[in-house]
This record gives C-alpha cells, sequence and structure tokens, in this order.
C-alpha cells in the first residue's frame, strides 16, 4: 500500500465491553462515513452479552475494513491502545460502542486539519438518551483564540469521539495513560495539548454521546471528580511552561477549586452520596475556607446521619 494511501486513511478505535444493544449501529455508523477510506480497530473487551457474536458477524459483513480484536476485561483504555497498535491510518478518531458519529463527521474533521495544518480538529456534540445532563447541541468555544491552558483545566473540551488527531501526535505523547479510570480521556486531551497547540475547530454537532443504564464511567461522578482533580495536578507539575502564565491563585482556582465547586454542585443537586465523598475528600485535601465547615464537618458522620442532618437543615436528600 503506498505512503500516500496511508496518508488518507483514518482508523477509528473502538473498545467495546457488553454494548450489544448499541454496537451495531456504531459500526455501522463508521462505515457509512462519507470519507473515502475509514477501518474501523474494534477491541471487544470481554463482553458477555452477545456482543462478541455481533462484531464477529459485523467483521465478515466488512472483511477489508475491520479488524477485530479481543482483550480479557482490561478496561476501555487498554482497549484503545490496543487498537492504537494495529490502527494504519495517518489520522485516529475514537469511538465508543454505544455512540455514534454524523455520516460527513470524519470528512469534515479530516479536511479541516489538512486546511489549516493542524494536529487535532473537534467538533460540537450532542447528549442523547435516558438520564441525559441536558439533550441540547453544543458547539464549544474556538480555543484556538482564547487562554487554552486555563479554558482545558477548567474542564475536558471535548468528548472522546468528537476529535481527529493526527497519529503522530497521539504516538508522540504514548497514547492514553491507565492511571485514573474514569478520567483518562481528559488527561489524554490536557497531555495533547501540552505537545501542540495546533487545534482547529468545526463549528458543527456531528458526535453524539448516549446515555443508558450501562454502568458508565460519567455515571460515577465523585470518582470521576477525584480523578480529574489528579489530572488537572499532574498536569500543572509536568507542564509548567504551558501554565507559567497563571498565577498561583487561579491554578488553585482551577485545580484544587473544582473539587468544592463539585461538592457543592453535588449537595445542591441532593446527589448526597457524591456530595459526602467529595466534601470529605476536599477536607482531606485543604483548599478550602472555615465558611466551608458547616459542610464539611457533617459529611464525616455516617451516610445515614448526614443524610438525616440535610433533611432536617431543608430539602429532600
Amino acid at each position: 500500500m503506498s505512503s500516500a494511501s496511508l496518508s488518507a486513511r483514518i482508523s477509528v478505535v473502538m473498545p467495546c465491553y457488553n454494548a450489544a444493544p448499541f454496537v451495531a449501529e456504531a459500526v455501522e455508523c463508521v462505515m457509512g462515513q462519507s470519507h473515502g477510506d475509514v477501518e474501523l480497530i474494534i477491541v471487544d473487551d470481554g463482553s458477555t452479552d452477545g456482543s462478541k457474536e455481533i462484531l464477529q458477524a459485523l467483521a465478515a459483513s466488512h472483511p477489508q475494513r475491520i479488524v477485530l480484536l479481543h482483550q480479557d476485561r482490561k478496561g476501555p483504555y487498554p482497549a484503545r491502545n490496543l487498537g492504537l497498535k494495529h490502527a494504519t491510518g495517518a489520522q485516529v478518531s475514537f469511538l465508543d460502542a454505544d455512540d455514534y458519529l454524523a455520516q460527513d463527521c470524519l470528512e469534515k474533521l479530516a479536511s479541516a486539519l489538512d486546511r489549516q495544518n493542524a494536529d487535532v480538529a473537534y467538533c460540537g456534540w450532542q447528549n442523547f438518551g435516558e438520564g441525559a445532563p441536558g439533550s441540547q447541541p453544543y458547539v464549544p468555544p474556538d480555543y484556538a483564540t482564547m487562554d487554552m491552558a486555563a479554558e482545558f483545566l477548567r474542564s475536558c473540551p471535548w468528548p472522546i469521539h468528537a476529535a481527529l488527531v493526527r497519529r503522530e501526535a497521539v504516538d508522540a505523547i504514548g497514547g492514553f495513560s491507565e492511571r485514573c479510570f474514569s478520567s483518562m480521556d481528559y488527561d489524554f486531551w490536557l497531555r495533547l495539548y501540552a505537545h501542540t497547540q495546533r487545534i482547529v475547530r468545526v463549528p458543527e454537532v456531528m458526535a453524539f454521546y448516549r446515555w443508558h443504564g450501562g454502568g458508565q464511567i460519567s455515571k460515577t461522578r465523585w470518582k470521576q471528580v477525584l480523578d480529574a482533580l489528579q489530572v488537572r495536578r499532574d498536569f500543572i507539575a509536568q507542564h509548567p511552561e504551558r501554565v507559567s502564565h497563571l498565577s498561583q491563585a487561579k491554578l488553585s482556582e482551577l485545580s484544587d477549586g473544582y473539587l468544592m465547586r463539585e461538592a457543592y454542585r453535588s449537595y445542591w443537586k441532593r446527589d448526597l452520596d457524591d456530595a459526602q465523598k467529595l466534601f470529605r475528600a476536599a477536607l482531606r485535601e485543604g483548599g478550602w475556607k472555615s465558611s466551608d465547615l458547616r459542610y464539611l464537618i457533617p459529611a464525616t458522620l455516617p451516610a445515614p446521619l448526614f443524610r438525616r442532618l440535610v433533611r432536617l437543615a431543608g430539602g429532600s436528600g
């Protein structure tokens, strides 16, 4: 195969664990992309719900375009890293087995990469499904016109499937880390930003994120917050050149302040299990004020008593 052909190819890496109700739609949305040369690397992560058989049939129907791999329940980030080892494209996209892309998503992202000589192209997205925290289409800001370090520390800039990345950039940062399970998407984008600031936006909604009752990482909120806090701290410590223009007060607000903000958010939403765990973590980590103690100290009590105190203070728990 010629190098020109390889340079035009996009590799989509898809981990799959027990996604039988959704995976066929995800696979077919990749096979139906308007971009001319797209391969799909699927890594079945030890599924037990019939996903493996569905994937085998799909791979057999697209033998030249789908590579099906298997691993024994190691998780999505080892699965993505395994998929990357088998990907042959010069550009890489990541799609989970319960999400999907618009038909022209990869074509438009690839065009933006080439047109702007960028390393990362990103787009807007939309949540859908039961339990989705809002379902309005969302187009993120043009980060290239902003303080990217501050904005990326404020929150994860886009979900895993709303971007296309040059393979050289992925290899330069060593793929996905596997240390903070619930925030490795965020960690990946932060480390990629540290490597390259050649990032371009396609201001269209072309990625769709499905919410459902399948034990998604995004539903374990307190754990996600603590992992995201560690990812922020690691980025600040490991890439001082990217944050040197930010004051210590600003860095503290963007990192440690995030923990208190999320604790209060959970509390006022009456997600009391998350709130209690996050208040306890904030008490250990510091960065709180004396006015916070009225919430931090009750959180040290057993969960039933904490919930009772919240109810007595007003509001249902």
